[in-house]
């Protein structure tokens, strides 16, 4: 997941988010980047234990796996956990290959001139 996101911080020459936001003003990064952005996609349905990586609630555990072990708090926190998780990893890939807060072709409120 971690080497699918060199090429956009080497399109932006920078690690900064608010740096690679801004290089992305005019493309977004997942036109020149589409196999990085292919590979984040895949690594984050199995770094979120989503079809076809659900290995761990197969269905032989849907009644002793680790679901029964839990009961009211710490289930609700435990799916809680899931999904900040979730949208941790779709937060990322919107700002590092689909411009994040700024459309392309937007100018900065700061400026008159685009």
């Amino acid at each position: 997941m971690g080497l699918s996101l060199v090429p956009v911080f080497l399109y932006a020459g920078s690690m900064s988010t608010s740096a690679i936001v801004d290089a992305q003003r005019s493309q977004w990064f997942v036109i020149p980047a589409i196999f990085s952005f292919v590979v984040y996609v895949v690594t984050m349905f199995g770094e979120t234990n989503r079809l076809p990586f659900d290995l761990a609630e197969g269905e032989g555990e849907l009644t002793g796996g680790f679901h029964t072990e839990y009961s009211s708090l710490k289930f609700a926190l435990f799916f809680l956990a899931e999904y900040v998780n979730m949208v941790t990893v779709s937060a990322l890939a919107t700002t590092m290959f689909f411009g994040g807060w700024r459309a392309p072709g937007r100018c900065r409120p700061s400026t008159t001139a685009c």
